[in-house]
């Protein structure tokens, strides 16, 4: 039944509180609801959060939406992991009631004593409530019950005194409830600050320290050895996580070639998501890369650098995987008798076999568990799922639910290049993070309204995570932009999503297509070994390492860049000048504050003026300085401000609020 003061329109929600929303341990959560009463008098409402243990933390006032009729927010923040709830309490409001009448009527000469009299009686009722250890409280109340009584002094002054900013803040921190509804509790789940904000690096372990032979011409894999060269750098560039694609066994039969050919070689590699040949499946590494023991080493470094290894969870299997002859239930059998491979037309996957769950679903679902609690017990504490929209979404919901059950640490990334809805649907179930659109959104207006989108239309429902490219996307933003494009890309990612990646060679400016209109890299790493000259490029200036490593140390630098929901969109004059800013507090100037400003255009210079909308974050009139800390430069803005980007010199501003003055 709806409560005697109806709270309705509850936010976050996710499918009718049947799952919990997004909540992050540290990050400030918006709640919002649609708050009203009959009549005239006035109403409150608060949230409660309720911690995993059942206790309450302490109420936090929502703020009545300054446009938007009855709309009421608060911003409260989990302080813990595990399951949380949030509750919305509505009450009937006499002191604010009381306050908008008197303000009205004494002036006008009506009902005067008796207002005088009422708001005594409540100042009384309120002084009542205080701890013993409220004095400065105590002697606020005790002046406006002497306002309210000395009929000596002329109205007007008596209701100044009531109206003392002194005296409102020691009501609305102490009020009065009368007719308290209660809805909720609605449940969050708080997971730890990676499942937010971290710096993806993705390679491929046998491209790293891959040699050529130099007696026969041949490509020599790398191995989990020589990776280890892989994680330092992504070290040294302040990258968080490092994401490995397949590292399993790469079956032989439909072998792709090189550019996904038919015709592989006899030293052609395969695709690494081909999992599974004579040598093992899921829980086997290619003999190439080394044994389970270097493995564990690679993960102990790792460990050493702050790094966290994100292994690849594909679940499909090529058509010598030993699932293919161990169970064959848990794939399609096709009229003729045969196996059927993957397809996503045009594109035919014959080296796979995607696994039908519907079969033998408590089998597969077994099986699959196993797998990732085998790697879960060698140090892998996040999973990267290769398209898990094509798998049943009730699977995934079954697969997190066991794992955050006895390990919720344990983080995964959906690979989900697909409808909104399943999108949604997989973060509402378990994903704690997701791949996006961003690849595809490169013009201003829809790059503004994406990140609108992700802040606050879905941010209860998936966490996004930003990667500029991956093997599969090349954009032809990056093809033909140069690498001015890179840099532009890079800033954006960075700094507008707390999750953003990097596959490896984007720092080398990789970017010929396999064929015009094409997304695939030419000779791409998914079926070919790729020997790069890291040092070489370094020391010749061919590398965006720097600039990215300047990126992430500000992302470690600022509490603004680590979370989700704080953006706000700015304005300027050009179509290709964006602009948005991030707060630790959203609204709080005295917060960590970073307004960023991108040439879009990585072909030309724009020169246009930054309109900030300082109300939104709580600058008003004045002027204050900003420090860019991408060039160090430092300026005096205001509202409105000139600026200039080139892209061929440094594509975007990164601007730290310094001070308001």
């Amino acid at each position: 039944m709806v409560g005697r003061i109806p709270v309705m329109n509850v936010m976050p929600l996710v499918d009718l509180g049947r799952q919990p929303a997004k909540a992050t341990v540290g990050e400030p959560l918006p709640v919002t609801a649609t708050v009203f009463r009959e009549g005239h008098d006035r109403l409150a409402a608060e949230v409660v959060l309720v911690a995993p243990d059942g206790s309450r933390r302490a109420p936090v006032r929502m703020t009545k939406h300054a446009t938007v009729p009855d709309s009421y927010s608060a911003w409260v923040t989990p302080d813990l992991g595990g399951a949380w709830g949030f509750e919305v309490h509505a009450w009937s409001d006499p002191l604010a009631t009381w306050e908008h009448a008197a303000g009205v009527k004494i002036p006008a000469g009506v009902d005067v004593e008796l207002m005088f009299t009422e708001g005594k009686l409540l100042f009384d009722r309120v002084r009542a409530s205080l701890r013993a250890d409220q004095t400065f409280e105590m002697d606020v109340l005790d002046g406006a019950v002497l306002a309210a009584t000395d009929t000596g002094r002329p109205a007007e002054a008596r209701l100044a005194a009531l109206q003392d900013p002194e005296l409102a803040s020691v009501l609305h921190a102490n009020p009065i409830r009368e007719l308290v509804t209660v809805e909720g509790p609605f449940p969050l789940y708080a997971d730890r600050p990676r499942a937010l904000f971290g710096s993806w690096y993705e390679f491929f372990p046998r491209s790293e320290g891959a040699s050529i032979d130099q007696e026969t011409g041949k490509v020599v894999s790398g191995t989990f050895r020589t990776a280890v060269s892989g994680l330092e750098r992504a070290a040294r560039m302040g990258f968080d996580v490092v994401y490995l694609p397949p590292i399993h066994p790469i079956g032989e039969v439909n072998r792709k070639g090189p550019n996904n050919t038919l015709t592989p070689g006899p030293d052609d590699p395969g695709s690494p998501w081909a999992i599974g040949s004579k040598d093992g499946g899921h829980d086997a590494i290619h003999p190439d890369l080394g044994t389970i023991e270097d493995f564990d080493a690679f993960v102990a470094r790792a460990r050493e650098l702050n790094l966290e290894i994100a292994l690849d969870l594909a679940l499909q299997a090529a058509p010598d995987h030993p699932w293919a002859t161990e169970h064959p239930e848990f794939f399609t059998t096709r009229a003729d008798g045969t196996i059927a491979y993957a397809e996503n037309p045009p594109k035919k996957y014959q080296d796979i076999y995607p696994v039908n769950f519907d079969n033998d679903p408590r089998g597969i679902c077994a099986e699959v568990l196993r797998v990732v609690r085998y790697w879960m017990s060698h140090g892998v504490r996040v999973f990267r799922v290769d398209n898990p929209h094509t798998k049943p979404v009730a699977f995934w919901e079954w697969l997190l639910g066991e794992v955050r059950s006895t390990d919720p640490d344990v983080l995964f990334l959906s690979e989900a290049f697909t409808r909104p809805a399943m999108m949604h649907g997989l973060g509402a179930v378990g994903f704690h993070q997701s791949y996006t659109y961003f690849t595809w959104r490169t013009g201003k207006t829809e790059i503004e309204e994406y990140l609108t989108e992700v802040a606050t239309e879905s941010d209860h429902l998936m966490r996004p995570n930003f990667f500029v490219n991956t093997p599969d996307i090349l954009h032809g933003f990056l093809q033909y932009g140069g690498p001015a494009a890179f840099k532009i890309r890079a800033a954006l990612a960075a700094t507008s999503s707390p999750s953003w990646g990097v596959y490896s060679g984007y720092e080398l400016f990789e970017h010929v297509a396999l064929k015009p209109g094409s997304e695939e890299y030419l000779d791409t790493e998914k079926f070919q070994i790729r020997v790069r000259d890291w040092a070489g490029a370094e020391a010749e200036g061919r590398t965006l390492m720097p600039y990215l490593t300047r990126l992430n140390e500000t992302r470690r630098a600022h509490k603004a860049l680590q979370l989700l929901r704080n953006t706000t969109i700015h304005y300027s004059d050009d179509d290709s000048v964006l602009v948005y800013a991030k707060q630790a507090v959203p609204g709080d100037a005295a917060s960590d504050t970073v307004i960023v400003v991108i040439n879009l255009d990585p072909h030309a210079v724009h020169e246009t003026t930054v309109h900030l909308d300082v109300e939104a974050l709580g600058l008003g009139e004045s002027t204050f300085t900003v420090h860019d800390e991408i060039t160090g430069a430092e300026w005096t803005w205001g509202q409105h401000n000139y600026v200039r980007l080139d892209p061929f010199t440094e594509p975007a501003h990164v601007l730290v609020v310094k001070g308001a003055r």
